[in-house]
């Protein structure tokens, strides 16, 4: 790639206005395998100029137009899908396997949804002598994380070309070379100059300046809750929408029956794959009291089965964490649980036996966790799974529903019917029964501190749209 040290900005690859340099670490080894420039506040301005200027155009192109652009953007992106695994494997850590089966093909299936979205799209509605009419939001600014690099640029951008929104994305230094991949694949597909746009940098610096810019009518931001807060709060002075999503602590439910083993065991395996790196994670796995021995054993076994290693390697199962800070936040919460009198049952701080240089860890899992807990609170983002007991059912959604946040939640029982009833009395943004996956055509977003708005499918694309009333025009 020979546009690392460059920003994608007005159809062109530009060198930045004051390019400060910047290492990409690849968190299994510890070494710098690339470098990015990372930009300020007047290459943000240049970018949104740009975007500015390539709206009105960009909103008036009919369906058929945006369709035939999400259809040849789809097609680059599957030629180039290697590509995009290998640079996400290098950049946070992913195992090559991961990369190749998940990380890069969930960016053609947010391109894929986004088409069958645009083509069902109803834009106007009747309502007595009133048209209501739905119209792209304008310029949005998109601020993604490094776990799932592809996933959250392509389930953002695919939604906005489909509104008929320009954009500026500011990828994770962590992560950006994935980012600058699918930049190169939206100029091969003939985006229009200036509809998208791409600036590498930090948050306090650009991430900062697209929340506050006033030629910004949009923010969907991906990250942490604290960052979240900070860009809602920047963002507030021009009145701009914010649509987040943020951090998760979710409860995976078991009941008592049948289905108790496998559930415990699906539960755990979920709970380590990216290297727990995933804000829907069910970290936090509540079971009942008198099984919570055979939940630890099951839940151990898992634990040391897990193969933590190379990312290149077919055997590996779990990767590296993706960098220094979050290595080091993963060692602290795991001390915090032992330090709290948390059950340590696998796994515990350091790093994995014959692993002595990279950002791994081992996975590790308590039993006896109580909700006054640091590890029963606070997301970890790493391979660590706590197991709750609980006295009674009524018991258990009282202790999935004790959290800040709200995102994403599981619940497994051999009765469906009883399944679903708990499923409604979890405050989450969603709930997975019996081990159902997500669906690229629902919407994916939580309650309370995870975040405001949704992403995917029909409710996601709403998201670009603003709606219009025209009073009088059927009697006009």
């Amino acid at each position: 790639m020979t546009n690392n040290l460059k920003f994608y900005i007005d159809g062109k690859w530009v060198v930045p206005e004051q390019p400060r340099l910047f290492d990409v670490v690849n968190p299994a080894t510890e070494v710098a395998f690339a470098q990015i420039a990372l930009g300020s506040a007047a290459d943000v301005d240049l970018a949104v100029a740009a975007a500015r200027r390539a709206f009105p155009s960009y909103a008036a192109t009919s369906r058929t137009e945006r369709l035939e652009l999400l259809g040849a953007v789809a097609a680059v992106y599957e030629r180039r899908k290697e590509e995009i695994a290998d640079a996400v494997s290098n950049e946070m850590g992913a195992p090559l396997t991961l990369a190749r089966q998940f990380q890069s093909p969930i960016g053609s299936r947010h391109f894929a949804q986004a088409i069958k979205t645009l083509q069902d799209y109803e834009f106007e509605e009747r309502i007595g002598q009133t048209l209501v009419v739905r119209e792209p939001i304008g310029v949005c600014g998109f601020i993604t994380p490094w776990n799932w690099p592809m996933n959250q640029v392509a389930c953002k951008v695919a939604l906005a070309l489909a509104a008929g929104c320009t954009m500026v994305l500011k990828p994770s230094e962590m992560s950006p070379i994935s980012a600058l991949l699918f930049a190169e694949i939206l100029d091969e597909a003939g985006v229009p100059a200036g509809v998208f746009n791409l600036i590498n940098g930090d948050g306090p610096t650009v991430g900062h300046a697209i929340s506050a810019h006033p030629g910004i009518d949009m923010v969907s931001f991906t990250g942490s809750t604290r960052a979240g807060i900070l860009v809602a709060k920047t963002a507030a002075d021009t009145v701009k929408r914010v649509s987040q999503e943020l951090g998760g602590k979710s409860p995976n439910i078991l009941i008592d029956d049948d289905s108790f083993r496998s559930a415990v065991i699906h539960g755990a395996r979920v709970c380590f794959n990216n290297s727990g790196q995933s804000c829907n994670a069910p970290t936090r796995l509540l079971v009942p009291a008198h099984r919570l021995d055979e939940a630890a054993e099951l839940a151990r076994a898992v634990a040391e089965e897990t193969i933590v290693g190379d990312p290149r390697a077919e055997t590996t199962v779990i990767g590296p964490v993706a960098n220094a800070a979050q290595f080091e936040r993963v060692q602290a919460m795991i001390e915090k649980g032992i330090e709290e009198g948390a059950r340590l049952v696998a796994g515990g701080s350091g790093r994995p036996s014959g692993l002595d240089k990279g950002y791994y860890v081992r996975p590790t899992v308590f039993a006896g966790v109580t909700n006054d807990m640091t590890i029963g609170r606070e997301e970890i983002f790493g391979p660590v799974l706590s197991i709750v007991p609980y006295a009674t059912e009524e018991q258990a959604v009282a202790i999935a529903n004790d959290t800040v946040y709200g995102l994403s939640s599981y619940v497994t029982a051999a009765d469906v019917g009883k399944a679903r009833d708990i499923a409604r009395q979890i405050r989450a943004g969603m709930v997975h029964i019996n081990g159902a996956p997500g669906s690229f055509d629902a919407p994916f977003g939580g309650y309370k501190q995870s975040g405001n708005g949704r992403e995917w499918g029909r409710f996601g694309f709403e998201e670009f749209l603003e709606t219009k009333s025209m009073f009088g025009y059927e009697g006009a």
